[in-house]
């Protein structure tokens, strides 16, 4: 049966779809089958060509459901549902089919204080540092108002994902043959920690690119509590 993730978030602005992609291009560089589904009605859905995954367009009650239960039909799957923002009755019916929740959130404080709003909303979601600054003086400024603001939530952050120019490439209709390394490395990166959170042991995919992994990336168990209790850990 297949994991299912939902991206999701009272704010629009804060990377959902960005991430969406980023995560299922990074699970599909690990040796890991996955679908970014489409949920946010302003948006088109973008040609599976080319990418690390499949794309499936869920806008509709009737098709997300198909999209689901089609999903949940599947070993060794993980399904992506990329949720809009601004739509608070969507994002608890994503969050009661969902294994797990992401909120993304940028270092604004209204950011801050919506993501606050959502994690206590939805106690089985990790709020996602998202296109966090890449600049020293400006990455410290943003890690000390989290720290300082999110203390309560600090076990269930993930670590940030940087800004990168190169992620818009993953929202074109059709991706280019060759993406940037940088970009790929991101992916695979967001991609572990998420994996990590789902219990799931990293495969290498047989990528040869570089990718020195952080060990910092890796959630300590204690602050992770999230997981149902009976689960063990699988190899897709």
């Amino acid at each position: 049966m297949a994991e299912i993730i939902c991206i999701i978030g009272n704010k629009g602005g804060t990377g959902k779809t960005t991430l969406s992609h980023m995560l299922c291009q990074g699970l599909g560089l690990l040796g890991h089958r996955s679908a970014c589904v489409l949920t946010d009605t302003s948006r088109e859905p973008l040609a599976p060509e080319g990418r690390r995954y499949i794309t499936a367009d869920a806008r509709t009650r009737e098709a997300l459901t198909k999209v689901v239960d089609k999903l949940r039909s599947l070993d060794n799957w993980i399904g992506v549902i990329d949720g809009g923002g601004n739509r608070t009755e969507m994002d608890r019916k994503l969050y009661a089919l969902s294994d797990i929740v992401l909120l993304p959130f940028r270092e604004s404080h209204e950011d801050i204080r919506t993501v606050l709003r959502d994690l206590e909303m939805f106690p089985r979601a990790y709020a996602v540092p998202s296109q966090w600054p890449v600049n020293a003086w400006q990455r410290e400024a943003a890690d000390r108002n989290v720290a300082q603001l999110m203390g309560a939530y600090r076990h269930r952050i993930l670590k940030p994902v940087g800004a990168l120019s190169a992620s818009k490439l993953l929202l074109q209709k059709q991706v280019p043959d060759q993406l940037p390394t940088p970009l790929a490395n991101a992916c695979r990166a967001f991609a572990r920690q998420v994996l990590h959170v789902l219990e799931i042991d990293v495969a290498d995919g047989g990528e040869t690119v570089e990718d020195n992994e952080d060990e910092s990336l890796r959630i300590p168990p204690a602050e992770m509590p999230l997981r149902l209790t009976q689960a063990t850990r699988r190899s897709h």
